[in-house]
């Protein structure tokens, strides 16, 4: 930003910015050459580098007629040495989203608030939130690689045989886990977070097959990984953990706007994909989520249904009215016959269901009874 004059017209007890003025990291001003923008939140933080030289930076959001900014201002000394502009726009959810992913970096990377509370979420973590955390760090830096891999084939073979997403038998986080600890007994296996009763009845075994009989350096109860967890690792762990979730969020929330202007400019599937970079089933799921919330996506239903059949559509319709609409292969192989299989496969025909399942799910929303205009 360039040279500007700050106004600090709050008073109350806060700290010594670089121009050695107090501020309470609220309602300030900040006049530029031709801009006037209101300072709504500051914050300052300080980190550790080299031989015990500590630097800090400034962090800020200012609104100026509508337009929100996200600032990041690094210090030498008393000096102003750069400065980043980390967003720029209308939307305060997205600056939030924006604000809470480069935020997480940067603590991930040392720094710490003047002020708590920065990420303006629910931070403080319950004791055995707290505790259920510190095994997974610990696991994910202590594992048995060997002994990871092995349940990483189990879990591969046993959901190809069951016709199960993988992640429904086993999270990664949980085979981690289990390869750290390596549990011998099943009472052992039951205070791993992430093991239930009911797990341990269904895989519990097949588990201890493979950690009882690897040597292990350690014993149960597991409460010694509480002191041997580094405290300042653990917190910039956890800081990364934050990073990897609100970069998600930020990417959901700007994937959400693309497609709502992309719908309102009268895109279909497949240029919704290429203006969104991600897939058509993601692009679906998307789309599913937008009309939960209270969108409009009928302009695409309309675009992609059109060379579908008013008599096709019917049969769909009827399938979820006779079957439901909770699960989508039961609908198809009732709208479309037992044996049905057609040679350029069945992807082309679950988006339609799922097209039309939007239309369902909002008629019987509204209680407006069948829809009769495809």
């Amino acid at each position: 930003m360039c040279v500007q004059e700050m106004d600090w017209s709050c008073g109350g007890s806060g700290y010594t910015g670089a121009a050695g003025r107090r501020s309470n990291h609220a309602c300030c001003k900040t006049r530029k050459v031709g801009i006037h923008m209101q300072i709504v939140f500051m914050n300052r933080l300080s980190r550790i580098s080299g031989v015990e030289q500590e630097i800090f930076a400034q962090l800020w959001i200012g609104e100026e007629e509508g337009v929100w900014r996200l600032g990041w201002k690094d210090f030498a000394g008393s000096l102003e040495t750069d400065e980043h502009i980390w967003y720029e726009g209308g939307s305060w959810n997205e600056m939030l989203c924006v604000y809470r992913h480069e935020l997480a970096v940067k603590m991930g990377a040392g720094y710490r608030p003047l002020i708590d509370g920065v990420f303006h979420d629910e931070e403080n973590l319950a004791q055995r939130s707290r505790e259920q955390l510190q095994l997974q760090y610990y696991s994910e830096h202590h594992g048995n690689e060997a002994v990871y891999e092995e349940l990483c084939a189990w879990r591969r073979g046993k959901a190809s045989s069951e016709r199960k997403a993988p992640y429904i038998l086993a999270s990664n986080r949980l085979l981690r886990m289990l390869s750290a600890y390596l549990p011998r007994t099943p009472e052992e296996l039951l205070q791993i977070p992430g093991v239930g009763e009911g797990k341990a009845s269904q895989h519990g075994g097949e588990w201890l097959n493979i950690t009882a009989g690897v040597p292990r350096e350690h014993n149960y109860p597991l409460n010694w990984v509480f002191e041997a967890v580094d405290d300042e690792e653990f917190s910039s762990w956890l800081f990364k953990q934050k990073e990897i979730k609100y970069k998600k969020q930020l990417e959901r929330l700007r994937l959400r706007r693309i497609l709502l202007q992309g719908i309102e400019n009268g895109l279909d599937m497949e240029q919704l994909k290429a203006s969104s970079g991600v897939s058509r089933r993601e692009v679906l799921e998307s789309v599913e989520e937008l009309e939960k919330e209270g969108y409009s996506v009928e302009k695409l239903i309309e675009l992609e249904l059109r060379g579908v059949t008013a008599d096709e559509q019917n049969r769909i319709w009827t399938a979820y009215e006779l079957m439901g609409d909770s699960y989508l292969k039961p609908a198809l192989y009732k709208a479309y016959g037992e044996n049905f299989s057609p040679a350029e496969g069945l992807d082309l025909y679950y988006e339609r269901l799922r097209l039309i399942r939007i239309r369902f799910r909002r008629i019987q929303d509204t209680g407006i009874g069948m829809a009769t205009s495809f």
